[in-house]
């Protein structure tokens, strides 16, 4: 059965960073593609940033720029490198691959 588990959030001030990682068991990163997305307080869920099985990698708009996903295909594990954080980036953050989610991990950013 298959797992994933994220970790790295916690709680920075604006224009601060956090690595968030994504440790997957029982599946293949590469082999789904995974993505990252997030869900603040009374929002919809909503994706943050995907890497394809293919090696293409998207982000939404907000964070074009600031934040990078990546891949270590050895470690089977994903991550978000998320730099110059605003308070609008406060989130529950989870990973998601070959139809599994993680548990989330808690991103807060204050002024």
């Amino acid at each position: 059965q298959g797992q994933l588990v994220e970790s790295g959030g916690g709680s920075v001030q604006t224009g601060g960073s956090l690595k968030l990682t994504c440790a997957a068991s029982g599946l293949r990163l590469d082999l789904c593609g995974m993505g990252w997305y997030r869900q603040a307080p009374g929002k919809e869920r909503e994706s943050v940033a995907i890497f394809t099985s293919t090696g293409i990698r998207r982000y939404s708009d907000s964070v074009k720029g600031r934040f990078t996903i990546s891949r270590d295909n050895d470690k089977n594990t994903a991550y978000l490198e998320m730099n110059s954080l605003k308070t609008e980036d406060t989130a529950v953050y989870y990973c998601a691959s070959c139809n599994l989610w993680g548990q989330g991990t808690q991103v807060t950013v204050s002024s």
